[in-house]
């Protein structure tokens, strides 16, 4: 899911924090020995660097226990693993029962690609207190990202500026003045960012976590991935099958598909989402206050956006909520069903004129925080994308296309179509159309699907089974809203899930949960 508009699930963590250290370079002078043999350090956590998205240190977990931070060195190049090293941003919290009884470390990644782990997991962290019992929790910054070798591109002002342009261009020359900008920002981040950039892929990513499971001293990965993270798991499951432990994909990434694939199949989601939105909000007993059917609902919306064409509103001073800001918003809170009531609130406001509450949701995709700064979220989102993806997509790619996403969403296809020109003219060449998750021999991977996901339609939980191979994948539906199933509290998931990495026990194939 690359682009500032293509839309990515890192940005939920930083919405719930809204709503409610120095950064690490490239470490080109340290060389690689034996890294498996390395001690980590581990030592409170200070605050979120810029690039992790500020803020104030984790709070101490609710028993008492205490947030540990670590940096782990790892080859800069893979190919050459005793050259020049950098550091990988680790955080833990340790097993909260008795000694005997822990199983080892449960490494999350939370999805992006770019979000960072250090600072999603302490967010989250009481949702996962059972886990917590037999494991230590342990999430990290994956290379690009937050504290480790960050990825920088543009400046806040700079961004401020690149995030108000014109996103869904309607003639040649708003078509050439978004691909001249995209190519600006490629640009800077090539200048700024030559020397990790072509370091940044998934495969390289699941090769850090193989050390780390070794530095922790883990025989086997147990791995708990979300979104983005369900791509990362599966690539690491290719490579290392043998080292994987107990292992969950949630929000699964369709494995198969081309970059024009994931963002058509994302068109679709988000239109999904937002089709039962309007329903949620018109079935409700009491009035919905922004329109008294489904389709008034969509009508009313999409006319806002059609007048933020022409004439933004103000958003949060002084910069105006425009069309491309309100269209990130609107998506943004259509991850979760707890955001509904603030996209109600947001667009109820917005339609009297006031842009802040669908400004703030915008900020919260793009990774911007309430003082101005930016997390480095989408330099490495489209980094890791850029280097990840073969395909290049060219202005003439993306207008045959757009009939086609305009009718899988009348309201984000051209949003979501003309994301796709991110990529072109990047300076590290893709990898390949898409990911090989295929894992032979590897243990069982516990495989869930959503059927109300945007971001990750649920179509994509049956692919990564079919994909992983015969006996690896148990897949696991969700009959829910929202990105991901895990965090929605459903019992029937939450007790799956817990089942499998703490006592090893498999629910039965396609099993369903409602």
């Amino acid at each position: 899911m690359a682009n500032p508009f293509r839309l990515r699930a890192a940005a939920l963590t930083t919405t719930a924090v809204l709503l409610s250290a120095v950064l690490a370079g490239c470490g080109g002078s340290d060389k690689g020995g034996d890294l498996t043999a390395q001690k980590l350090d581990w030592e409170s956590c200070p605050a979120p660097s810029e690039a992790e998205g500020g803020g104030s240190p984790p709070s101490p977990l609710p028993n008492g226990g205490e947030w540990q931070c670590a940096t782990m060195k790892a080859p800069l190049d893979w190919r050459r693993p005793k050259g020049d090293t950098i550091g990988i941003a680790l955080i833990r919290a340790r097993a909260s029962g008795p000694a005997s009884r822990r199983i080892g470390s449960l490494v999350f990644n939370f999805g992006g690609p770019g979000g960072s782990g250090v600072t999603t997991l302490p967010a989250f962290g009481a949702d996962y207190a059972t886990l917590r019992t037999r494991y230590d929790l342990v999430s990290f910054d994956p290379r690009g990202v937050g504290r480790s070798a960050p990825v920088e591109c543009e400046g806040d002002a700079q961004l401020d500026e690149y995030f108000q342009q014109d996103a869904t261009p309607e003639d040649r020359a708003e078509q050439v003045q978004l691909v001249n900008r995209t190519k600006q920002f490629n640009a800077a981040c090539e200048k700024n960012s030559q020397k990790i950039l072509p370091h940044v892929r998934t495969t390289d990513a699941a090769r850090d976590m193989d050390l780390m499971r070794q530095v922790l001293g883990d025989d086997k990965l147990h791995y708990f991935g979300i979104s983005y993270g369900t791509e990362l798991g599966g690539v690491y499951a290719h490579l290392f099958p043998k080292n994987v432990g107990r292992a969950v994909l949630d929000g699964v990434v369709d494995p198969t598909q081309t970059p024009e694939q994931s963002a058509l199949g994302q068109a679709r989601g988000f239109q999904l989402a937002l089709d039962n939105f309007a329903r949620d909000c018109t079935s409700k007993t009491e009035e919905c206050p922004i329109g008294s059917t489904e389709q008034e609902v969509k009508d009313r919306i999409a006319q806002l956006l059609a007048d933020l064409e022409k004439k933004p509103i103000p958003g949060i001073f002084p910069r105006q909520l425009t069309q491309t800001a309100a269209t990130n918003g609107i998506a943004q809170s259509l991850y979760s069903k707890d955001f509904w009531e603030y996209l109600t609130e947001g667009l109820e406001q917005a339609y009297d004129g006031d842009g802040k509450i669908l400004m703030l949701l915008s900020d919260a995709m793009n990774g911007r925080n309430e003082n101005g700064e930016y997390s480095n979220l989408t330099a490495a989102n489209i980094a890791i994308n850029c280097s990840d993806e073969k395909p290049r997509y060219t202005a003439d790619d993306v207008r045959r296309k757009l009939p086609e996403f305009r009718a899988a969403s009348p309201l984000f296809g051209d949003f979501l179509a003309w994301g796709m020109v991110s990529c072109t003219d990047w300076a590290v060449p893709g990898a390949a159309d898409h990911p090989d998750v295929s894992a032979p021999g590897a243990a069982p991977i516990l495989v869930i699907g959503n059927t109300g996901d945007p971001a990750t339609p649920y179509e994509g939980a049956r692919k990564m089974v079919d994909a992983l191979g015969k006996g690896v994948g148990i897949e696991l539906t969700y009959k829910g809203q929202g990105h991901g199933a895990y965090d929605s509290k459903n019992k029937c998931v939450q007790s799956a899930v817990d089942g499998y990495l703490l006592d090893g026990r498999k629910p039965k194939a396609n099993t369903v949960c409602s």
